[in-house]
This record gives structure tokens, C-alpha cells and sequence, in this order.
């Protein structure tokens, strides 16, 4: 055998590993390549119906929301009209009521007043046949 024979007998050697190797490498690829496909093929299937599901969630949540805007438009109208009712009814009966209030705190006070207080003595008090003033009986009892 020569040089050249070896040389080429090593380089179809070495071919062969590499063939094998990428043979190897090859087979390996596909059977990936296979699960991944059947992943794929079980993610869609479950997939579809849950973003079915979720985009008739989204869309009952965007009625839902819809409702909720027109409620609150409704009681914000309704709070502004309370708000000037209020308003109206306070500057209509506020004034003349704090003046009645006020008058009839006053006839109470003035009542109870005139009932605490005593009936006001004579200026005189008779003492058997004779009058002393009344200023002098306070200052000896006092």
C-alpha cells in the first residue's frame, strides 16, 4: 500500500464517522422535530377554545363597563341636582328659620327666667306694729 492509499483509506474513515455522526444527529432532529409538532398541534387545540372563552369574557366585561359609565353618569345628574336643591332649600328657609329658632330660644329663655325669679318683695315688711326696710333685713341675714 502506498502513501496515497492510506491517505485515502483515513479520509473515507474519517467520512464515515462524520456521516454517522451527522446520521446520528439527523435522527435526533426529527423526533424533536416530531414532539414539537405534537405540542404544537395540543397547544392549539387547547388554545382555541380558551381565547374563545376569553373574548366572550372581554366583551360581556365591555357591556358590563358600558352599564357601569351610564350608572354613573345617572348619579353624578342626580348629585349636582340634589347639590342645587339644596342649595335652593337652604337659602330659602335657612334665613327665616335661624330668625325663628332664635325668637323662640329667646321666649323660652325669657320664660324660664320670669319663673326662677322670685315675686319681688315690698319695700317694706310689716313686724308687729312696726316697718323695717326691706335692705336692712338682707344685710343683717347676709
Amino acid at each position: 500500500m502506498s502513501g496515497g492509499e492510506v491517505a485515502g483509506i483515513l479520509v473515507a474513515v474519517f467520512w464515515a464517522i462524520l456521516v454517522s455522526f451527522l446520521a446520528v444527529v439527523l435522527v435526533r432532529l426529527a423526533q424533536t422535530l416530531r414532539a414539537t409538532t405534537k405540542l404544537v398541534a395540543d397547544v392549539t387545540e387547547q388554545a382555541v377554545p380558551l381565547l374563545a372563552d376569553a373574548s366572550a369574557t372581554v366583551r360581556s366585561a365591555q357591556t358590563q363597563l358600558d352599564r357601569v359609565d351610564a350608572i354613573a353618569t345617572d348619579v353624578q345628574e342626580v348629585t349636582s341636582n340634589a347639590s342645587a336643591l339644596s342649595t335652593t332649600v337652604a337659602s330659602t328657609f335657612g334665613g327665616p328659620l335661624v330668625k325663628v329658632a332664635a325668637f323662640g330660644y329667646g321666649v323660652r329663655r325669657a320664660i324660664g327666667r320670669s319663673k326662677d325669679m322670685p315675686a319681688q318683695p315690698s319695700r317694706r315688711a310689716v313686724i308687729v306694729g312696726r316697718a323695717v326696710p326691706s335692705d336692712r333685713r338682707r344685710k343683717r341675714k347676709g
